[in-house]
C-alpha cells in the first residue's frame, strides 16, 4: 500500500482536511455526554427550566455543527479517493501498456482487468474509510476513556479494560483475514477469465454444443470463489458480535459500579448516565473501526496486488535512437551484386517464448533488400508470426539479433520503429468509434486523401461506402463488420501510416481468392522503396513474391523464389500440390 500512497500527493489538503474536520466533529459528540449529564443534574434534578431550555439549545447547535462538519469532511475525503483511483488506474494502465509482449503474456488478460477494476475500486474504497475514520474512531475511543477518568477514575479503569480486550480481537482477526481475501482475490482473477473465455468463445460453445461443459467449469471456479469468500467472511464476520460483547459487558459493569457509587454519593445520576454515553460512543465506533478494518483488509489485500504489477518491469529497454543522417549502408551484410541496400536481416535469431523450454525460431538468417516483397509459409506453429513479432520489436530475440536498414533493432526508439515497420495482425481488432477513428489511430493526422487512398488500396472502399463512408459507425469489437471487413480496414489502417515496411501477418485469411489478387496488385503500387513482408498459409498469395521464406517448426527449410523452391523445397512443393488439388 506504500507504493501507492504516491498518488496523493496532489490531494495532500484533502487528505489533512478530512481527518480534520472528522475530530472536529468528534470533539463535539465527546461534549454531547456532559451536556447531557447536566442537563439530568442541574436542570431535572433542580427542576430549572431555564436551564433545560439552555442545554437543549446546545445540544441542537451540536448537532446542527456536527453535521455540517460531518459533510465537509466526507466531501475532502470522497475527493481524495476518487483523485487517487483516477491516477492510480491511469498509471497502472499506462504501465501495462508499456510492458512487452513476454509480461503481458505472464501476467494474462484476465488478471490485468481485475487490476484494473475490482481491485482499484477496493483501494479507492480504503482510503475513503481510512481518511474519514482512522483517527476519528481511535479519538474518540480514547477521548471516551480519558472524559471517563474525569468523571471517575475506579469506573474509568472498566473502560481501558474493555478498550485493551477489543484492540487485542481486532488485531487478531485482521492477522488471520489479510490472508484469506488475497486468495479469495486470485480466485476472482479465475472467474474474470473465464468469463472472458466465456464471451469471446460463444459461438464456438454452441456450435460444438458445450454449453453444459462451459457453465460447469464456469461454476467451479465460482464455487472456489465462494469458499474463499466464505472463509474470509466467517473471519471478519466475528469482528461484530465479539465486539457487541464485549463492549455490552462493559456497560453492564459500568452500570452496576455506578449504581452502587450512586448509591455511596461518590457519583450523581447525570454522571452514571454519561460514562453510560460514553462506552455506547465506543461501542459505536468501535463497529465502525471494526467495518474500517474490514475494508482495510481488502483494500490493502488488493493494493498488494496491484504493486505486484508495478514492480513487474518490461524486460524490452527502448533505444536510444538511430541518427538517419548517417549512411545505412555502411555496416550493412554483403548482399546479391544486383540487390538494393538492406531493409531487414535476420542473424543467427533464436527465439523461445517466456516459459517454453524449445525454441520457436532456431538459428534464422536471411536479408531483404528495400522495395523486396517477400512471402512467408509454413504449417501451424512453424514461427511464422513470430518472425513477424520479431520485425515490429514485440519480442526480443533470445539469441542472434534483428537488423533494420544495418542497425540492430534495439537501437530504435519505439516512435522510430512505429514510423518504419507497419504490421497488420493475425486477428484483425477495430475498436468502437469511427471506420476514420479506426484508420487514424495508426496513421494520425494524416489527410483524408491519404485515408482514402489506404482504404482503396486495402480493397475496403466497396465496404466503406457500403457502410455510409469514412464516418459510419463502428461497434465494440467491430461486431457490425465480417470477419474480410474487419482484415481489409485493418489493412487499411496501417497502409495509411505509409511506413518503408509493411507485414501483413496472415491478414488476408478470411478473403476470397479474388479480394486477396486485387490487394496484392494493390500491394504492387506502393512506393518502390516499400518492403512488403505476406505471412500466408496461400502459396497462391506469395508466389509472385520477389523472395519466399518456408518454415517448420521453427527452422528455414527453404529460401528463394516460387520456381526455385518447387525445385529445390520438398515442403514448399507438398504444400503447393496439395492446395492444387483441393482448388
Amino acid at each position: 500500500m506504500k507504493k501507492l500512497l504516491v498518488y496523493l500527493k496532489e490531494y495532500r489538503m484533502q487528505c489533512v482536511l478530512a481527518p480534520a474536520f472528522k475530530m472536529l466533529e468528534a470533539c463535539f459528540e465527546l461534549i454531547v455526554p456532559l451536556v447531557i449529564a447536566s442537563l439530568i443534574d442541574k436542570g431535572i434534578g433542580g427542576e430549572n427550566m431555564p436551564h433545560i431550555i439552555k442545554c437543549v439549545a446546545i445540544l441542537g447547535i451540536l448537532a446542527l455543527v456536527g453535521l455540517t462538519v460531518s459533510i465537509t469532511a466526507q466531501f475532502f475525503a470522497a475527493k481524495a479517493a476518487i483523485g487517487f483511483a483516477t491516477r492510480l488506474r491511469s498509471e497502472l494502465f499506462r504501465h501495462l501498456l508499456g510492458l512487452s509482449f513476454s509480461e503481458i503474456d505472464t501476467v494474462g488478460t484476465s488478471t490485468m482487468i481485475t487490476r484494473m477494476t475490482s481491485d482499484v475500486n477496493q483501494a479507492q474504497n480504503g482510503v475513503n474509510m481510512f481518511l474519514r475514520l482512522f483517527l476519528r474512531s481511535p479519538f474518540v475511543v480514547f477521548g471516551a476513556m480519558i472524559m471517563a477518568f474525569t468523571i471517575d477514575s475506579h469506573i474509568a479503569l472498566i473502560f481501558v479494560a474493555t478498550i485493551a480486550v477489543l484492540f487485542a480481537v481486532v488485531g487478531f482477526i485482521m492477522s488471520r483475514n489479510i490472508p484469506a481475501l488475497l486468495r479469495a482475490q486470485e480466485s476472482l482473477d479465475k472467474v474474470t477469465r473465464s468469463v472472458r473465455e466465456g464471451l469471446n468463445g460463444v459461438r464456438v460453445i454452441r456450435a460444438f454444443r458445450l454449453e453444459a461443459d462451459s457453465v460447469k467449469s464456469f461454476n467451479g471456479v465460482t464455487d472456489e470463489l465462494t469458499g474463499r469468500l466464505k472463509k474470509a467472511g466467517h473471519i471478519s464476520a466475528l469482528m461484530n458480535p465479539l465486539t457487541y460483547v464485549l463492549i455490552n459487558l462493559g456497560i453492564i459493569l459500568v452500570i452496576y459500579s455506578g449504581g452502587l457509587r450512586v448509591e455511596s454519593g461518590i457519583l450523581t445520576q447525570g454522571q452514571v448516565i454519561a460514562l453510560y454515553n460514553y462506552m455506547s460512543q465506543i461501542l459505536v465506533e468501535l463497529v465502525k473501526l471494526a467495518n474500517l478494518v474490514v475494508t482495510l483488509n481488502k483494500a490493502m489485500a488488493s493494493a498488494n496486488r496491484i504493486s505486484a504489477v508495478f514492480d513487474i518491469n518490461t524486460s524490452m529497454r527502448e533505444g536510444d535512437g538511430v541518427d538517419f543522417d548517417t549512411d545505412p549502408d555502411d555496416d550493412v551484410l554483403e548482399t546479391e551484386s544486383d540487390a538494393g541496400s538492406e531493409a531487414v536481416s535476420f542473424r543467427d535469431v533464436s527465439f523461445a517464448y517466456p516459459g517454453s523450454s524449445e525454441d520457436s525460431l532456431e538459428n534464422i538468417s536471411f536479408v531483404v533488400n528495400k522495395g523486396q516483397t517477400v512471402g512467408i509459409i509454413g504449417g501451424t506453429g512453424s514461427g511464422k508470426s513470430t518472425i513477424a513479432s520479431l520485425i515490429a520489436r514485440f519480442y526480443d530475440v533470445t539469441g542472434g539479433g534483428v537488423y533494420l536498414f544495418g542497425h540492430d533493432i534495439k537501437d530504435y526508439s519505439y516512435d522510430q520503429l512505429h514510423s518504419l515497420v507497419g504490421t497488420v495482425m493475425q486477428k484483425a481488432v477495430l475498436f468502437s468509434g469511427t471506420i476514420e477513428s479506426n484508420i487514424r489511430m495508426a496513421a494520425g493526422d494524416v489527410s483524408e486523401d491519404v485515408i482514402n487512398d489506404a482504404v482503396k488500396k486495402a480493397q475496403a472502399d466497396e465496404i466503406v461506402k457500403g457502410k455510409g463512408g469514412i464516418k459510419a459507425c463502428v461497434e465494440q469489437g467491430g461486431r457490425n463488420f465480417s470477419g474480410g471487413q474487419k482484415q481489409r480496414i485493418s489493412i487499411a489502417r496501417t497502409l495509411a501510416m505509409r511506413t518503408p515496411i509493411v507485414i501483413l501477418d496472415d491478414s488476408s485469411s478470411a478473403l476470397d481468392y479474388a479480394t486477396d489478387l486485387s490487394l496484392r496488385r494493390a500491394l504492387k503500387e506502393l512506393p518502390e522503396d516499400t518492403t512488403v513482408f505476406i505471412i500466408s498459409q496461400r502459396t497462391s498469395s506469395i508466389q509472385h513474391a520477389d523472395k519466399i521464406i518456408v518454415l517448420e517448426d521453427g527452422h528455414m527449410e527453404g529460401i528463394g523464389t516460387h520456381e526455385e523452391l518447387l525445385k529445390s523445397c520438398d515442403l514448399y512443393k507438398e504444400i503447393h500440390e496439395s492446395q492444387l488439388h483441393r482448388s
